[in-house]
């Protein structure tokens, strides 16, 4: 089946707005909304891809992937963070600039290619943001790990998980601050009106993130003996 850049990139998206629940439907909006296209031009799409069988829809109760549309959907994904994770470990990318030239890639690369960047990876679980790469045989990856920071109190200890990575500006941030995935920090205040304080084990300064940026750092609760060691 031969799919068009497009109705790939609308399989991921609404791949991404599922989440967790595979019952979940996603409404036209939401779609618009994460592809910064118009509703009638997302109705349009999801009419052809209603079409081939990659989506189920319901007149105003949105859509939801059918098991073709998710295959297609992870094989994309796989390309997508096989590729971030080969840009920067070969190719000296830093990790704010990965996700857009993944984007423009991920399409155009045959499945030997894909196996052969597996293999020089040593078949990465995850991509340099630590979002799941799914496996060779496109099984669904594991629910997402992690809890957004903003979950967390004022002297908690947290393993960063993994960051979301649309904004290569917050990536350059966070990086330079040291709040990257496997970083152990600390908060060193919440603040009622949502900054929340950060020191990473690493760096000597703290870091304030405003809530919009805290919700995209997943963490985990790590004990202090776990920190030491």
């Amino acid at each position: 089946m031969m799919l068009s850049d497009v109705m790939e990139d609308y399989l991921k998206a609404i791949y991404y707005l599922q989440g967790e629940d595979e019952e979940e439907r996603i409404r036209t909006s939401e779609i618009a909304e994460h592809l910064d296209v118009t509703s009638p031009t997302v109705t349009s799409m999801l009419e052809k891809l209603e079409e081939r069988g990659l989506v189920d829809r319901e007149k105003y109760e949105g859509v939801r992937l059918t098991e073709e549309g998710e295959t297609v959907a992870l094989e994309v994904l796989r390309h997508h963070r096989l590729l971030e994770a080969y840009l920067t470990e070969h190719l000296d990318y830093d990790w704010s600039e990965v996700h857009d030239e993944a984007d423009r890639l991920e399409h155009h690369i045959s499945e030997k290619f894909e196996r052969r960047l597996a293999e020089l990876l040593d078949d990465p679980k995850v991509d340099p943001h630590g979002d799941p790469i799914p496996n060779e045989q496109l099984d669904p990856p594991p629910a997402d790990e992690g809890v957004p920071l903003t979950e967390f109190e004022t002297e908690d200890r947290v393993a960063v998980a993994r960051i979301e990575d649309g904004d290569p500006e917050i990536l350059r941030y966070l990086a330079d601050r040291g709040i990257e995935p496997g970083a152990v920090l600390e908060l060193t205040d919440v603040a009622p009106f949502g900054v929340v304080t950060v020191r990473a084990a690493a760096q000597a300064e703290t870091c304030a993130l405003p809530q919009e940026v805290a919700q995209e750092v997943l963490v985990t609760a790590v004990s202090a003996e776990l920190e030491r060691a």
